[in-house]
């Protein structure tokens, strides 16, 4: 029972770093690789914006065969000079949540490293952190064990370890295992994030190493042609309708830059930034975007006669088929959702993107007429057939019901509220049988699915629409399709707050859930962006103890840690398929929210994500050999 006295000792208080190191999904996400590979890019991001100040050319970033990670730069060094609160402030800016430059205006025009935490927090979390800060002719030295400080000031100040006439700070830091699932770094991840923002620097170059392992990794990143670049790098295994456009421009101390590209593929690519961050969701400079180039797009199509009187407007949609787009805005004062920076918040972020947007196009397009006829011509075909298809759509999405059906499909939950639904979708009728005899059925509703449905990454819109499991997807979320040749997606009328994919622990169930995956981001993307999808993780094996309580094992580390801690004798069952688990093994281990594991899908890099999607589920063979044996060493095995 809990203590039913509440005064003010029950109210705890967590001095210096305390409460990062209690709550760390708090300021980087979460405690997976995601949040690993956060730690990087908050020290960059630093970096990154003494370059936007004028100060700083090179980056260099290296994973170091010990597994920690050093990054260091040529900008002006952190000050070492005595702080107001005594002490020297680079002891400030790694100790104090929210002190930096960032909180200073004067400092810099626009950041990055919105909160000011990023130092302090990844000092926080690390089993130690040194840096070396070379400015006013000498070399500065600090180190940090979990947080707290392990070197002696003097007077105040830090100690100092050498002279030197370059300027610019080194850091070097290696994650807690006790803070993290995992400590190795994800070099292709890291890479990746360092180049986009290469592109979104033009005269920004950075340095990347991996040490680790037999094959030394070494690459510069330096794309003078900034996001154009960018774009035909999104762009470069699709056939093109015409070289990328460049729009610039700025008001209201908020500058903006879009660089666009249409292909011949029938759906859009767009990703914005602000202050060099990727926002997953989106925000207000997108919806700025969007907007503006809709109705400028559609007052064209009328000026030149692509659009009739008669006719209605295109849509959104129909415009942006075959559209890759990089938006990056650089904002003084950036309000985001979420301390990850996810998504752009800002109102004045979507007047300003708009109002460069208008401006530019028509200063573009009316000295390109045969370009804005040949992107017109896309829209006006993708209408075409989103009218064609919103009729067969009709037919075949609408017609079932949401019910306790008889064929072995949807199994509905009794509850009408989505925000405490959620669906399973389970491979085959065994599970699925078992899962419908498992479940609440309050909120919990299950969805058999039979095999593996279509690779939509190969297939045609029409396949994809006729294909009957997807179809019972589609309607059973009750939001909608979007992509494509139309978008009638509405993430408001979704069923069910959570979307969980229950499948298998071995290689076919991960293509499943792959194909799944698939489907859902290339014509679903907002169900993964808000966060609604899920992969349930059942377990492997149960071990069950001649003495003591029978436990299950979710993979074979888990198995190897049970043997060293359990003295005595124990039976070990393998779990093949869940079909193999009665109802009640079913409930406990993996539909029972108080004691499932399920793993919440994210997107943390979009051109990866859709690259990868693209490499792993498209038609070309060599690329998917490739990366296969690049990324060996992160698989998963089912032995």
């Amino acid at each position: 029972m809990a203590n039913e006295s509440y005064d003010a000792g029950s109210i705890a208080v967590l001095e210096g770093l305390e409460a990062v190191r209690k709550r760390p999904a708090m300021y980087i996400g979460s405690v997976t690789r995601k949040g690993l590979n956060h730690l990087i890019y908050e020290i960059v991001d630093n970096s990154v914006d003494e370059h936007l100040a004028g100060f700083c050319s090179e980056i260099h970033v290296t994973l170091e065969k010990d597994g920690s990670a050093t990054v260091w730069d040529n900008g002006r060094g952190i000050p070492v000079d005595m702080h107001s609160k005594g002490i020297s402030a680079e002891r400030v800016v790694f100790t104090t949540l929210h002190a930096g430059g960032k909180f200073d205006n004067n400092a810099y025009k626009t950041s990055g490293g919105l909160h000011g935490v990023g130092s302090s927090v990844v000092n926080a979390l690390s089993t130690f952190l040194e840096i070396k800060v070379s400015r006013d002719g000498f070399i500065h030295y600090d180190k940090y064990e979990k947080g707290v400080p392990v070197v002696d000031l003097v007077d105040g100040l830090l100690p100092t370890v050498g002279k030197t006439r370059k300027t610019g700070t080194w850091i070097n830091f290696l994650p807690d295992p006790q803070i993290f699932e995992k400590t190795r770094f994800k070099g292709s991840e890291v890479a990746s994030r360092l180049h986009e923002t290469a592109y979104l620097n033009p005269n920004l170059t950075i340095y990347f190493e991996d040490l680790r392992g037999e094959n030394k990794v070494s690459e510069i990143f330096h794309e003078e042609e900034g996001i154009v670049g960018f774009v035909k790098d999104m762009n470069k295994n699709q056939e093109t309708l015409h070289e990328p456009v460049i729009l610039r421009g700025a008001s209201d101390g908020i500058e903006v830059e879009i660089a666009f590209q249409y292909t011949t593929e029938f759906h859009e690519n767009i990703l914005g930034y602000c202050n060099n961050i990727y926002n997953a969701e989106g925000g207000t400079h997108l919806t700025g975007f969007k907007t503006t180039f809709t109705t400028v797009m559609n007052q064209y199509a009328r000026e030149i006669g692509v659009l009739k009187e008669k006719d209605s407007n295109f849509t959104g949609a129909d415009i942006r088929n075959g559209m890759s787009a990089v938006i990056s805005v650089k904002h003084p004062d950036p309000i985001f959702e979420g301390q990850t920076k996810t998504k752009l918040d800002n109102q004045d972020a979507a007047k300003v993107t708009g109002k460069v947007t208008g401006d530019e196009m028509v200063l573009f397009f009316d000295k390109n007429l045969e370009m804005l006829k040949v992107i017109l011509s896309s829209a006006e075909k993708a209408a075409k057939i989103r009218k064609a298809e919103e009729k067969t759509r009709t037919n075949l999405l609408t017609k079932q019901k949401y019910s306790f059906d008889t064929n072995g499909k949807l199994a509905n939950c009794e509850s009408r509220k989505a925000e405490e639904c959620e669906i399973f979708i389970v491979e085959g009728d065994s599970a699925g049988g078992s899962a419908k005899s498992a479940r609440d059925r309050k909120y919990q509703a299950i969805l058999p699915i039979r095999g593996k449905i279509l690779n939509v990454e190969k297939a045609s819109i029409d396949r994809i629409l006729a294909n009957a499991e997807i179809k019972t997807m589609i309607t059973a979320f009750g939001c909608g399709f979007s992509e494509g040749y139309g978008n009638d997606f509405d993430i408001s009328k979704l069923k069910y707050d959570k979307i969980i994919i229950m499948a298998d622990a071995d290689v076919d169930g991960a293509h499943i859930c792959t194909l799944l995956l698939t489907l859902f981001y290339r014509f679903m993307p907002d169900l993964i962006f808000q966060g609604h999808v899920y992969i349930a993780m059942p377990p492997l094996y149960k071990a069950m103890p001649a003495r003591g309580e029978e436990e299950y094992l979710y993979d074979d580390e888990a198995l190897e840690k049970y043997r060293k801690k359990h003295k005595g004798s124990f039976t070990l069952q393998r779990y093949k398929g869940l079909g193999e688990m009665d109802a009640d093994q079913l409930w406990e281990t993996t539909l029972n929210p108080k004691t499932r594991l399920l793993k919440r899908v994210e997107i943390d890099d979009g051109k990866m994500a859709s690259d990868v999607t693209e490499i792993l589920m498209g038609a070309e063979v060599a690329p998917r050999r490739s990366f296969i044996y690049e990324n060996a060493s992160y698989a998963e095995l089912d032995i």
